[in-house]
Formats: structure tokens, sequence, C-alpha cells
């Protein structure tokens, strides 16, 4: 399997995490977007949309990190562990998912990415959803070791993506308990832990670059 990828993303270190979960190797291929690798015609018949990651297997090409993160538990997970047939349990770990996507990771890039881009950070009150969100993972989490149920699934890893992207920025996890309970265990049990931090200590790097140029 092709994927193509960026070792800073948090999509993108989901998808690996998610395949080491599976055992199942991927043929990465670096994509400088930046350089304007994802607008060009051999990457467009892939992706319309240009964007990453992107996996393509055995001709198949699907994009959007969650949705490759599902086509691989659901093609090559030996059992469902990680992503459960019965319907009210995988409609839990799909609400976390979405939540992830559409709260979680879009406060982080409402407020945190545009420094990345300008040397300026968002506005107060997208700091406040981060606040929400993080509030909101926190009530998840109550009585519970992982995000969605009783068990270990694809949506622990999906948001660990996520809450360890907000570590490297230095947002003070600490003050949700549950939040930080599972963060702790999740950097300890997570297959392919050590890559997800690899590509976020890259992005550290970027980030103080950006900061240094501000200065």
């Amino acid at each position: 399997m092709d994927f193509y990828y960026s070792p800073r993303g948090s999509g993108c270190r989901t998808v690996i995490m998610v395949a080491k979960a599976l055992g199942l190797q991927l043929n990465k291929k670096l994509v400088k977007i930046t350089e304007g690798d994802n607008l060009k015609p051999e990457f467009l018949k892939l992706n319309p949309q240009h964007t990453i990651p992107t996996l393509v297997d055995n001709g198949f090409s699907i994009w959007e990190s969650r949705a490759i993160a599902v086509y691989l538990v659901e093609k090559y997970g030996k059992d469902d562990s990680i992503y459960p047939k019965d319907p009210q349990k995988r409609a839990v770990i799909n609400q976390r998912l979405y939540f992830d996507m559409g709260t979680l990771h879009d406060s982080f890039m409402n407020y945190y990415y545009p420094f990345i881009r300008t040397g300026k950070l968002g506005h107060a009150d997208n700091f406040k959803k981060i606040e929400t969100a993080f509030e909101f993972l926190n009530t998840f989490l109550e009585g519970q070791d992982y995000v969605a149920g009783n068990q270990f699934t694809v949506a622990d890893i999906a948001i660990l993506s996520s809450v360890s992207t907000f570590e490297v920025v230095e947002f003070d996890i600490s003050k949700y308990p549950n939040v930080a309970r599972w963060y702790a265990n999740a950097k300890k049990t997570t297959p392919g832990w050590d890559e997800n931090w690899e590509g976020l200590l890259q992005m550290k790097a970027m980030i103080e670059a950006r900061r240094a140029e501000a200065k």
C-alpha cells in the first residue's frame, strides 16, 4: 500500500498508528506540500482534493485520515476489536471520530495553525473553543479508561494524535484530569506512539523556528 503523507500531520500520524496496531506495512511516500507535490498531475489523479494523507491500496485510492483508518481496520483487521461490529459500540466510536475531526482537531487548526503560517495565534474565542473541546473529552472519559467505551479502539488512536499535538504547543492538558490520565496510559500502550512523537518533534521544531522569527 502506498501512503502519501507528512510525518507532522495529525491525520497522517493517526493512520501510521492504526497500521501499526494492525501489523500492516505502509510504503510511505513523503509529500512536500510547500513544494507543491500535492498539486502535481500524478497526485491529482489519485486525490483531486490534493490532501494528505492519501492511501492507495492495489489501485484503490482513499483520503481523509479517519476514512482511511476505518478502511484499514475493516479490510485488514484480524478481528473487530478496535472497531466493533456492534451497531451501538460502533456508533459511539464514530461519534468520537467526528468529535475529533469537527471539534477537537478543528479547535487546534483555528487557534494554533495560524501561528505556524503567519506567526500570529488565532483569536481568544478560538482558544476558548479548545478549552470547551477538552472539557467535553474530559466528560467522555469520566469513569472509563478509553474514549469510546470499555476497550481500546480506533477512536483512541485518532484522539491520541490530536491530544499529543496539543502537548507540543504546550497546552495545559493537566487541567483536565481524566484526559491527562487517559493520555499518560495511551502514550505507553498505543502501537506506533514513537513514530507519532517523532513527527511531533518535527512540528515542534517548526513552531520554535517561527517563534524565533516573530521576536
